[in-house]
């Protein structure tokens, strides 16, 4: 007997980038959850839950919310993030933290991401507000390489069942995830992402997965309450970056869309 499909959970990790915007003459009916990072509030008034951390500006909130709407802040988003080893190797920047805590709390089949590539050069605008802080870009020990945090991101979210897609379509990201659409994800079954979690943990590199848990596991860089930047000194670079470059090797047979075409292309290789 085979297994009954179902409309996938699918949810929406909405940062501020120029293209969030796209989201606001999209058909919700594909999207179960919306989960707005920081500013991202204020591109629809439907988001099912805004994170964002303990500095950010009271004045920057909304004024009202939708009564089945929630805010997350660090009581709730510290233990998630935990959960997955902690913000030193996790990566303290909200476009990971958000995920880590809808990974978590919502246990969705997709994680679909749009307005998260952290892309601060070029011309024009930097968010859809207008120029914002390159926070993922400032020295700090967890951020050193944001791909090789995506890419553990990616390889976490599979064991747990979920598929991480991005849903951006500008020319850069620094997530390293498959590109994907809406009209794609809205032709998604329960089967259908079963199928591509299945073919895209076979395609992990299972030695480096391997060899980034064992460091991880052996240089113990926790801290709990989350507040890493106050135990600096106790951790290493080099030994992040080993842990990184370990990350960044577990994906690099993973195709650049989930497409059928790149997918078939990235099997064959």
């Amino acid at each position: 007997m085979k297994p009954i499909d179902h409309k996938p959970n699918i949810v929406l990790v909405l940062g501020s980038a120029p293209d969030a915007l796209e989201v606001r003459e999209w058909d919700r009916s594909t999207i179960a959850s919306i989960v707005a990072i920081n500013n991202a509030w204020a591109i629809r008034d439907d988001w099912d839950y805004l994170i964002y951390p303990d500095d950010f500006p009271s004045e920057r909130l909304p004024a009202t919310q939708s009564t089945s709407a929630l805010k997350i802040t660090s009581d709730k988003f510290v233990p998630a993030q935990n959960e997955f080893g902690g913000f030193v190797y996790a990566g303290g920047t909200m476009a990971f933290t958000s995920a880590y805590w809808a990974l978590h709390a919502l246990k969705p089949d997709v994680l679909a991401f749009l307005g998260c590539d952290m892309i601060y050069s070029g011309v024009g605008r930097t968010h859809f507000y207008g120029n914002g802080t390159p926070d993922p870009l400032r020295q700090d020990i967890t951020l050193r390489s944001l791909e090789a945090k995506s890419s553990r991101l990616f390889v976490k979210a599979l064991r747990e069942g979920t598929l991480c897609l991005n849903l951006s379509n500008r020319p850069r990201s620094r997530l390293t995830f498959p590109r994907t659409t809406l009209a794609t994800l809205s032709r998604l079954t329960t089967r259908r992402v079963s199928a591509l979690n299945q073919i895209f943990s076979g395609m992990v590199v299972r030695e480096a997965e391997a060899a980034a848990k064992l460091l991880e596991a052996n240089l113990g860089y926790f801290v709990e309450d989350g507040r890493y930047w106050k135990k600096i000194t106790e951790f290493s670079e080099s030994c992040i970056d080993r842990i990184d470059s370990s990350w960044t090797d577990a994906i690099v047979r993973i195709p650049k869309s989930c497409s059928s075409r790149d997918i078939c292309q990235c099997r064959n290789a």
